[in-house]
């Protein structure tokens, strides 16, 4: 079955019942993790995916995967200084990242997608070890719990993937451990971001990688301690810093390089393993995007590859004076094109994230856009298409069906697909960008199992 097929059959047994969506939350609403990240914000039935849909899915985002990492070599002779310059960060990024350069490109990632007429549509892709979501298994679990779900996921063969565990697993393939030996964790964030409300979060999110096995603790990384060819937190000798702190942070203050310094030296010198590298932010930057997209650069890639973009990356360029072609074809002037169709366009600076900086043309004034249109030349923006999603059906207090705007937030690891965070908000809302920290519910999703697949 495919997604639509899946969503309207549930949709129709959950009418039959009619639950209300305090009732299909069930315990999402007092488990301790889920409540510090998503504060009682839920979905109250997860999104569908088929079998044959996931397949093709984590083929063209593999294919997305491949054709980013290929960029430095395809357009900078190989140079990843010149690249991450190109993809907006300051030179004291760039050195750090340089220092930081992963032995081999990193399979932790999350790529937020939209669903239109035409199918998935790249929002864009977060190459990190800082995800948010690695918890939807937990509630994936619990709105199983519900007989409706639970009765229509056995009958259909639907089950779900257990993100957090993913994450262990691509943890120890990168780093080299054996999960067996146990090794310390240290699930270290940047301090103002820690001291600031995150740390409560990694107190629960270290407690529940405890209960799959792994030995993981939360701080930031003012409170680890390098003495002996070791790193430390307390007493405790560190094997593994699982990142949470970005490149980004680097900018805070003067003094944020030194303290980032003592991370980056002492994995570079053996004295313990960092996980992810902080290069693999270069891939995430919306640069890269306009890169793939760009009309210039089609040369470079296969038939295979272009056909692959062509399907799920929506146009997207750099902001800057000059000439481009739009997907019919027609040669436009970027800028006047821009403030000619604001109404189908949306402003992203290149190197931030969840949600900060992005202008929807759509809802803001004509004069308020061209402003904007004008900053952005002076600093790093991409302009991407509108993508005009499908809303998606939810049951209300009263059992009654709404519509909803929907994000699908799909994370891909060493061994593939690895769950799904979905974010939705009620379309009468009409929040603007779609996430967590704007006001958006937090989801999941089950998807339809090959006959050899076990739930997690």
């Amino acid at each position: 079955m495919d997604r639509s097929t899946l969503t309207e059959q549930y949709l129709a047994e959950l009418s039959q019942s009619a639950a209300t969506a305090a009732e299909l939350l069930g315990r999402t609403q007092h488990d301790s993790l889920l409540a510090a990240c998503y504060q009682n914000r839920f979905l109250p039935r997860p999104l569908f995916l088929g079998h044959k849909e996931r397949e093709q899915l984590m083929a063209d985002l593999e294919t997305l995967r491949t054709t980013l990492f290929s960029l430095p070599d395809r357009l900078f002779d190989g140079d990843l200084g010149a690249f991450a310059r190109a993809v907006g960060m300051t030179e004291a990024q760039t050195e750090v990242i340089l220092r930081s350069q992963g032995a081999a490109a990193t399979r932790m990632a999350r790529t937020d997608l939209c669903v239109d007429d035409s199918g998935f549509k790249v929002v864009e892709v977060n190459m990190t070890s800082s995800l948010g979501g690695m918890d939807n298994g937990v509630m994936a679990r619990a709105l199983l719990e519900h007989p409706v779900l639970a009765d229509f996921a056995d009958r259909n063969g639907l089950g779900f993937a257990d993100t957090a565990g993913e994450l262990l697993h691509t943890m120890y393939t990168a780093t080299g451990f054996d999960a067996q030996s146990r090794p310390v964790i240290a699930v270290a964030d940047w301090p103002s971001s820690y001291l600031n409300g995150w740390g409560a979060f990694l107190e629960e999110f270290c407690a529940h990688l405890r209960t799959l096995g792994a030995d993981a603790h939360p701080c930031h990384i003012g409170q680890l301690d390098y003495r002996d060819g070791r790193v430390w937190l307390g007493n405790r000798a560190v094997d593994i810093i699982h990142r949470i702190f970005l490149a980004e942070d680097l900018l805070e203050s003067p003094e944020a390089p030194a303290l980032m310094d003592q991370v980056v030296s002492a994995a570079a010198t053996g004295q313990v393993k960092l996980f992810v590298p902080l290069d693999a932010e270069l891939y995430a930057s919306k640069t890269t995007l306009a890169m793939l997209s760009d009309e210039d650069n089609r040369h470079l890639f296969s038939a295979e590859e272009l056909a692959v973009l062509d399907r799920i990356l929506p146009w997207t360029r750099t902001v800057r004076p000059g000439t481009v072609t739009l997907e019919s074809g027609e040669a436009v002037e970027l800028l006047d094109y821009a403030r000619a169709n604001r109404h189908d366009l949306v402003l992203k600076p290149t190197v931030l994230h969840g949600g900060n900086g992005v202008v929807l043309g759509w809802d803001v004034t004509e004069e308020n856009w061209a402003a904007h249109l004008d900053a952005a030349l002076s600093n790093l923006y991409v302009l991407q298409r509108r993508i005009r999603p499908v809303t998606e059906l939810f049951p209300d207090e009263n059992g009654q069906l709404q519509p909803w705007l929907t994000v699908w937030g799909v994370f891909t690891t060493t061994r593939g697909f690895a769950g799904v965070l979905a974010r939705g908000t009620p379309l009468e809302a009409n929040i603007g960008v779609v996430n967590v920290t704007n006001g958006a519910h937090g989801g999941t999703a089950l998807y339809e199992l090959p006959s050899t697949d076990v739930d997690g």
